[in-house]
């Protein structure tokens, strides 16, 4: 789907804040709020707005710790993968799931309390899951940047 130029702006300014009102959005384009809305409306039923959602700060719910752990399978059977998958998808700490390719076959975002908790997610709840092969975790330090925005 092409979008034009207010449309790209429209994004921009929902991706930053979407809970402004209407005229807020239709002040900044400089078009009326009856042609906003009907913008916002066609990007929602041609897909390009799929979700709205509040964001939420890891240290006021104390799963600051995140970990990126790495996946290979031992067998890449069609029916192992789709078990591997649907078996992350049960789990909460995962915030992020890639298919990937290279050495690992997933590489998985994980977001904890601290250590601790981490070791007892990978004994309790990962590697119970059939099919690993190994996996190798990496510790974030700090985030550099961390963005939610898809920018066009």
């Amino acid at each position: 789907m092409e979008l034009d130029n207010i449309d790209k702006e429209l994004v921009q300014l929902l991706q930053a804040d979407c809970k402004r009102t209407t005229k807020h959005y239709a002040d900044l384009l400089g078009l009326s709020k009856t042609a906003v809305y009907e913008r916002i409306r066609r990007l929602e039923r041609q897909g390009v707005i799929t979700n709205y959602v509040a964001l939420v700060d890891k240290e006021k719910v104390r799963r600051s710790f995140t970990a990126l752990c790495h996946i290979r399978l031992l067998q890449h059977t069609k029916e192992n993968v789709l078990r591997f998958e649907r078996e992350i998808l049960k789990l909460d700490e995962v915030s992020v799931c890639f298919h990937v390719s290279g050495d690992y076959d997933y590489i998985l975002r994980v977001n904890v309390e601290n250590m601790i908790k981490y070791r007892e997610f990978m004994v309790t709840k990962l590697t119970v899951i059939s099919n690993i092969g190994n996996t190798q975790s990496s510790f974030v330090i700090n985030e550099v940047k961390h963005t939610t925005a898809v920018f066009i």
